[in-house]
């Protein structure tokens, strides 16, 4: 993935120096942040292609920073990864309920991080150069990368946008997560099956207001599938 930037916020010096040299090794452009003052002004200058954000940061938490950008029309659609030493599942969940598209505990390995980094870059990429699709309503402009329900926006995340194109390309067919994951977010990629359901409420809570999250069914004891039938 040549030319894809990568904003590295992390008050760790010699951690920054560790990623940034990886990262472009894998020839991924970098800038860096020590806060989010500075991640804030790095985005100002050149909107990054993806953001590794630290949890613990000085001043204003990496939390609230996700929660800051995952609010704004402008910056919503950067994939975040956080990167954090809490290992506890109820802090992936806060995390990944803040809109981030993964969860790295430290200490990690270079190697997981560029398949992590490589993973969620295609995630946000997703999509045929021309594909339409529309069910019920709600319309998908591949081209365009742009989602619709009766003529009006709907905003997603580029995981749930993956998600939602994955379900809108395979409808009436039940998924376990195991599938989903390996479909949505590629083999060999370690993710927890939780993870699914997370993605999955967020994206229904995006069509909520249009009344047509319950086309995402649960099917007790497998999986979820996409449906307009009940």
């Amino acid at each position: 993935m040549p030319d894809k930037s990568i904003l590295i916020v992390e008050d760790e010096a010699a951690i920054r120096e560790m990623v940034r040299f990886a990262l472009q090794r894998a020839e991924f452009r970098t800038a860096e942040a020590g806060d989010v003052r500075d991640a804030r002004l790095r985005i100002a200058e050149a909107r990054p292609d993806l953001i590794l954000l630290d949890w613990m940061l000085p001043g204003v938490s990496g939390v609230e920073f996700a929660r800051e950008l995952k609010g704004s029309a402008v910056t919503r659609d950067i994939p975040i990864i956080m990167v954090t030493a809490r290992a506890e599942e109820e802090d992936k969940v806060r995390g990944l309920n803040l809109g981030c598209d993964d969860y790295m505990t430290k200490p990690f390995s270079l190697p997981e991080l560029l398949a992590r980094v490589k993973a969620v870059l295609r995630r946000s990429q997703a999509g045929g150069e021309d594909e339409k699709l529309a069910v019920a309503g709600l319309e998908m402009d591949a081209a365009g990368q742009r989602v619709s329900a009766s003529g009006k926006a709907v905003h997603l995340g580029p995981t749930e946008y993956k998600l939602l194109h994955f379900f809108m390309s395979h409808p009436e067919r039940v998924y376990t997560r195991e599938q989903v994951l390996d479909r949505v977010w590629g083999q060999g990629v370690y993710v927890e099956e939780r993870t699914v359901d997370v993605h999955i409420r967020r994206l229904r809570k995006a069509l909520e207001p249009f009344g047509l999250d319950g086309l995402i069914q649960t099917v007790r004891g497998t999986g979820y599938r996409f449906s307009e039938r009940p």
